[in-house]
């Protein structure tokens, strides 16, 4: 129906997330108005992607260089790692400007029922660098699930034996959300981490 061209950016653009076969026709098409000049600079962006992203040696946070601005920034307080499980993560807290210390990106969760363990994720790298950094507090931002509850208690029984404090992000019950609808654990986790008021 489509030439060869239009087939497989249609293709590439349907692996995207959220992207079904409508949507990456409608984006093919965009591409297609563009003028040579944006099709290229589009193009070389992707490029960039492919050829200059990597992840930071010390966190695992996405960076150009091997080492990201964050572990570089000698103004930050390297006694607190913020654990986060994807480098998208870091973007979220940085933009609301709250935390100055370090990151520690994990790049999955704990899932034995996907046959992922401890070894299968980023946790031996953030375990040497509480040794190594004296870290005094690890504050774990993992999402409110199976998978992050395993996980975090999982850092917390490699973790008991050392002086380190280690704290989680209160989860609980989004603003202007109706309560009928919130599942149970979400309905737990907020009964657990009540406080006063």
């Amino acid at each position: 129906m489509y030439p060869e061209s239009i087939k497989n950016i249609i293709d590439c653009l349907k692996d995207l997330p959220g992207i079904g076969e409508k949507t990456a026709e409608r984006l093919a098409f965009a591409l297609i108005g563009f003028s040579k000049e944006k099709l290229t600079s589009f193009s070389d962006a992707i490029i960039a992607v492919r050829d200059k992203l990597t992840n930071c040696e010390i966190c695992g946070n996405i960076s150009e260089k091997n080492i990201c601005n964050i572990c570089e920034d000698k103004n930050r307080n390297s006694k607190i790692i913020f654990v986060v499980e994807k480098a998208k993560d870091i973007a979220l807290f940085e933009k609301i400007n709250i935390f100055n210390g370090k990151y520690h990106v994990l790049g999955g969760l704990i899932s034995p029922l996907e046959g992922i363990g401890p070894e299968d994720i980023n946790i031996d790298k953030l375990l040497t660098r509480i040794d190594s950094e004296g870290t005094e507090e690890l504050v774990l931002a993992l999402k409110p699930s199976i998978e992050g509850e395993t996980t975090m208690q999982y850092i917390k029984k490699v973790l008991e034996n050392k002086n380190i404090k280690i704290t989680r992000i209160a989860t609980g019950i989004p603003i202007g959300t109706d309560i009928e609808y919130i599942d149970s654990m979400t309905l737990e986790f907020a009964f657990e981490g009540r406080k006063d008021i």
